[in-house]
């Protein structure tokens, strides 16, 4: 995630034990998730590597490359928490059953999976597994990060170093292979998980003396990894780079002379990299990268709607390298952070109405798949771009407005959609952004005022930064 996503306090990575969570508590929480579910409710630590933990779902079928769109859990999440709180999300998970997930093997809620070479501790993937399995959605694994024995740091759980500067280094290449066999570890583990990103915006992989990215470090490592994971089931869908499509200035050095726009122009040595990986990958079921509609010096050109033309912009131009490649986007973000990283700048209407407009945006470039990277709060009432309430309190894990929009834009506009042009009013084309398929019509309001509009042959008044869902 570097600047679009980390999490700056070191307590964010870090996995914190269920000390608040009686074990009877937890206990009902899986069985609830196993219920509805209809399939395990088991969790715990294990330092067997090649236990089966659940089975596939439907045995036999070959996964799609498409999951549609979803959410990563981050640190805290709703497996963990208040009994009532976790089950609620649970159930709002359960009604969305199409609703994809992403969860990371290392940070962002998940302790170190191979403290020792050749001993595991898969407890809390367990546990994130078997509440991703619950919803009846597609469950996603991202192979991130890498234990600190691949990368020069001391073994044993106790030694891993959870700092950013250690969680962003990357395995050395001497232990490229190891973390393969990790993968192939993972992979064996979660039958029922047919889809994986292999690795996380380059981290670690930056070349200091040539001031560019190590592509063809990184490249070496997906290429192993991706065959590792094929000899696990060569039916496993695998997808990378996972690069950052970071934008610049106009003005900028390293400024592409070709893909560029009012929102910006993109950092050439991105375009390099991409290009790399992409000429010399070893296979790939679909492409996934992230990044936002602001530029590296956190600019909204000309603003940010408009923006979001570059998430169109970039997607268009990964089809096309990539020959028409299932497209994920593994983050997106249209509001730039503090700071800290933090996302509170704007009003939640505000925030929503961008999000939806950047989420046509990459629809309209041709992305098939999208995750939001949920920012949930430990504790409190206040979770700004959050999807839930925290889940601390037994009054917690209550939905969100950007759990409505992400949800309800799973289920319009699922893999697979044929979307339509619909009518919108000259006068009105400048206030509003739409997305329609056959069934539904999404309409944004980018305005900070009331309107009226008339898109697909309907007339309505829309309230500042309003989302609207018409059926046709």
């Amino acid at each position: 995630m570097g600047r679009h996503g980390w999490e700056s306090d070191t307590r964010r990575w870090r996995l914190t034990a269920l000390l608040g969570v009686g074990a009877v508590a937890l206990a009902l929480v899986v069985t609830l998730l196993g219920t509805l579910s209809g399939g395990p409710g088991t969790a715990g630590t294990t330092r067997d590597g090649d236990k089966v933990h659940g089975t596939p779902a439907n045995p036999g079928a070959k996964p799609e490359p498409y999951v549609g769109w979803g959410f990563t859990h981050t640190q805290y999440s709703a497996d963990e928490g208040a009994s009532a709180a976790t089950a609620r999300v649970a159930r709002l998970l359960a009604q969305n059953r199409g609703l994809a997930q992403n969860q990371h093997i290392m940070g962002w809620g998940a302790d170190n999976p191979e403290p020792v070479q050749g001993h595991y501790d898969f407890g809390a993937l367990d546990r994130r597994v078997d509440f991703m399995r619950a919803s009846g959605g597609t469950s996603v694994i991202t192979l991130c990060c890498a234990p600190d024995w691949m990368k020069g740091g001391r073994a044993g759980a106790g030694n891993t170093n959870w700092s950013q500067a250690a969680l962003e280094t990357a395995p050395t290449p001497d232990h490229y292979q190891d973390f393969a066999d990790l993968a192939a570890t993972v992979a064996r583990r979660y039958p029922d998980v047919q889809h994986f990103i292999v690795w996380n915006e380059f981290k670690g992989f930056w070349n200091d003396a040539g001031s560019r990215w190590d592509y063809e470090g990184y490249t070496k490592l997906y290429n192993l990894v991706y065959a590792a994971l094929k000899k696990v089931d060569k039916d496993i869908m695998v997808g990378g780079p996972y690069l950052v499509m970071d934008s610049v200035d106009p003005r900028d050095q390293h400024v592409s002379g070709t893909l560029k726009g009012p929102w910006g122009a993109m950092d050439q040595r991105v375009l390099d990299a991409f290009s790399y990986w992409n000429a010399h990958k070893a296979g790939a079921d679909f492409t996934v990268v992230d990044g936002s509609s602001y530029t590296n010096d956190d600019d909204l050109l000309p603003d940010e709607f408009a923006a979001t033309d570059k998430l169109t912009a970039v997607s268009r131009w990964i089809r096309q390298q990539t020959h028409d490649l299932p497209l994920w986007w593994a983050e997106y973000y249209v509001e730039p952070g503090d700071g800290s990283g933090n996302r509170t700048g704007w009003s939640e209407p505000h925030r929503v109405a961008v999000q939806a407009t950047g989420m046509i945006a990459m629809v309209r470039g041709g992305a098939d798949s999208g995750f939001y990277w949920n920012p949930q709060e430990k504790t409190g009432t206040d979770c700004a771009g959050c999807l839930w309430t925290p889940t601390d309190s037994a009054d917690g894990g209550r939905e969100l407005p950007m759990y409505d929009l992400v949800s309800r834009f799973a289920k319009a506009f699922a893999p697979g959609t044929r979307y339509e042009t619909v009518s919108v009013a000259p006068d009105d084309r400048a206030d509003v952004r739409v997305l329609a398929s056959g069934r539904t019509v999404l309409v944004v309001n980018t305005q900070n005022r009331t309107i009226s509009a008339q898109v697909d042959g309907k007339r309505f008044d829309m309230g500042p930064y309003e989302v609207k869902w018409l059926a046709r």
